[in-house]
């Protein structure tokens, strides 16, 4: 358990920092540190999210039996990934730490101290901190500890939220370096709508789906059937992905309905550089026009 433990602290972050040092001195690159650690930081998490999803994917489909069977890569790859989640809290505050540094933000003011910029970082992402304090203080023990080896079928279909991270992902990127008005970002912004809610919100309903079907009970009677606390971690658990997703839809309908946000910035602009850090929130596309720095990760 510990040395899988210590290959997760070191492969996540050890990624972190070659990737950035790549970026920052390969020949043609030699990209600033700022946007180095905020391409480095989305790297990372895409590539940890096609790994769980990979992982996934084997357990759901080596699963008959979706209470009883179990697969060896379920706890393994859990214990793997709860080093990443550590590391990303750090991750996201050096993101956002440079944000705050990019000249003509006015509304972030000057550069802040560092203690006050943990304490801005963590009111502004408050609800995304708390999510992965969560999993590594809540989801941790018990997926690893107290289902006693059942339900690796459920804790594989879980892995599968994942595959909406990458398009998260370059939809950020692709905000910070102003390419809203692309074909990419229309395409990458549809396809990250699609697969945050098939992933991510109907995930849940699928699981109490999949258990009634099991159990030859009427979906409606699933959750009456259950012990209440997987209700409860159920509801805790979907809670926050559908406020992510509401935000992404109002994103999506600025998006696809022609806002002036997508137009390209004028040549006079004081911010013309097209490496200028610009972060959108969590959810890859702000509600707001995104020539203003959005106010949510």
């Amino acid at each position: 358990m510990l040395s899988i433990l210590a290959a997760g602290s070191i492969f996540f972050p050890g990624l972190f920092l070659l990737s950035k040092r790549c970026l920052k001195h390969a020949p043609g690159l030699k990209w600033s540190e700022g946007d180095a650690v905020i391409v480095s930081a989305r790297l990372v998490s895409s590539v940890q999210a096609i790994m769980a999803s990979s992982a996934g994917y084997i357990i759901a489909s080596s699963c008959k039996d979706i209470i009883e069977d179990q697969h060896w890569l379920t706890s393994t790859y859990i214990l793997f990934a709860v080093p990443y989640f550590v590391y990303d809290i750090y991750a996201m505050f050096m993101c956002y730490w440079y944000k705050m540094q990019v000249k003509g933000h006015e509304e972030e003011g000057a550069v802040k101290p560092m203690g006050t910029a943990i304490g801005s970082y963590l009111r502004r992402e408050f609800l995304m901190v708390l999510h992965h304090v969560v999993m590594v203080t809540v989801c941790f023990p018990v997926s690893v500890f107290w289902r006693q080896g059942k339900g690796d079928y459920f804790q594989g279909v879980m892995f599968l939220a994942e595959l909406s991270t990458p398009s998260v992902c370059l939809g950020k990127i692709l905000i910070q370096y102003k390419q809203q008005h692309t074909l990419l970002h229309k395409v990458n912004g549809a396809l990250m709508l699609v697969t945050f809610f098939v992933c991510r919100v109907l995930l849940f309903p699928y699981l109490y789906y999949a258990y009634g079907r099991y159990a030859s009970i009427p979906l409606y009677m699933v959750p009456l059937s259950v012990p209440w606390h997987c209700n409860l971690g159920a509801s805790l658990l979907m809670a926050p992905q559908v406020y992510w997703f509401s935000l992404i839809c109002r994103g999506a309908f600025r998006l696809f309905s022609g806002a002036s946000r997508h137009q390209r910035p004028p040549l006079g602009s004081t911010n013309s550089d097209p490496k200028t850090p610009i972060l959108p929130p969590a959810n890859g596309y702000s509600p707001r026009e995104t020539e203003r720095e959005p106010s949510s990760h």
